[in-house]
């Protein structure tokens, strides 16, 4: 690999994008030390890429004193290098910064001891060091950025409204929605919320008819009762009439179950839903409720954690391409307030 770099350095462009600090002599044998810095020479003298041959001619001008052993040596070291193939730009750069960070590290590590051993009583080495190669540990990004063409944002935005909504009254204040979305449901306690999203997916018109792939993951009924209304929702029928006529509710279902399902999710946490999300890849996830998977551990309080929990629900949104639906369960004692009070207690110490 020694080799392979002091064959990529000939070259002028790779040798411009590596010099000095960021391809210091250390990272090199003492052998291969002596023809890095002919090549350096090489360089700053006729500013273009050199061949191994040109390296060896003025190697060989520039140490008159070798001894016949010693040119025979670096004779043979020549012929390795000529054998070598460049690396590619890549991957020698990456070998390249790898090196050079093992070399500051040792750098940092001496000084660290020097100062454990108390032969070092200032840390203004070490401030030296980091702004000699602070800007050497920037990463360079090389940002393929987003297509903005007039077609493509028109494209894109023609599906925008990819699901509709199967109620007029809603339909009539939000279009739709798309992969992406993070569309937050919230409402107080025994209000229906179970019945909205089951009526939103699996009734005629819904987004499951549309051909969404829907899982829904609870946490606070059980599963069989949320299928329950899932399946109420799908066939139009109740319970008693189901029981009554398995066969039509069958027949109803059936359009949609293939793309409906259901997990009981308690004590699950966000982390576990994006699991779900990568794993199953579906259009439509809804969570219910979407703040029982929050964990309060590493916050000061519990709202940071919630606003924590729902920015991760939009991530998922985002990265795994689907909708996600985050049901919320409202206080009573929020009626009609605006503003959040914050109740703080004096100490006396």
């Amino acid at each position: 690999m020694e080799l392979s770099l002091i064959r990529s350095l000939m070259n002028k462009q790779f040798y411009d994008n590596h010099r000095g600090a960021r391809c210091p002599d250390r990272l090199f044998g003492k052998d291969a030390r002596k023809i890095k810095q002919t090549i350096d020479s090489a360089m700053s003298r006729y500013e273009r890429t050199v061949t191994p041959d040109e390296v060896e001619a003025l190697f060989i001008s520039n140490n008159p004193s070798m001894t016949t052993a010693q040119k025979t040596a670096y004779a043979a070291l020549f012929a390795q290098v000529k054998k070598e193939q460049p690396l590619g730009e890549d991957v020698a750069q990456e070998v390249l910064s790898k090196l050079f960070q093992q070399v500051v590290g040792e750098d940092v590590a001496n000084i660290g001891f020097d100062f454990v051993n108390g032969t070092q009583t200032s840390l203004e080495p070490l401030r030296r060091l980091i702004e000699q190669y602070n800007d050497d540990f920037t990463p360079d990004l090389n940002v393929e950025w987003d297509d903005m063409d007039i077609e493509t944002l028109l494209a894109k935005n023609d599906l925008e409204a990819r699901w509709t909504f199967n109620i007029p009254s809603l339909t009539r204040q939000v279009e739709g929605i798309n992969a992406g979305h993070l569309i937050e449901i919230g409402a107080r306690p025994n209000t229906g919320k179970t019945s909205f999203h089951a009526s939103l997916i699996a009734s005629p018109g819904g987004l499951a008819s549309q051909g969404a792939n829907c899982i829904i993951l609870c946490n606070e009924e059980g599963s069989h009762r949320v299928g329950a209304r899932y399946l109420t929702a799908a066939t139009g029928m109740t319970m008693k009439e189901i029981k009554s006529n398995p066969a039509k509710a069958r027949d109803l279902y059936s359009p949609v179950k293939e793309r409906i399902k259901i997990k009981d999710a308690t004590g699950r946490d966000m982390a576990w839903v994006e699991s779900v999300c990568k794993t199953y890849k579906p259009d439509v996830v809804l969570l219910d409720m979407g703040d029982k998977f929050a964990r309060t551990g590493g916050f000061a309080r519990p709202d940071e954690a919630l606003k924590a929990n729902a920015i991760h629900a939009r991530m998922i949104a985002k990265q795994y391409e689907c909708a996600v639906f985050y049901m919320s369960q409202l206080s009573a004692e929020a009626e009609g307030k605006v503003l959040v009070q914050v109740k703080l207690q004096k100490l006396t110490l």
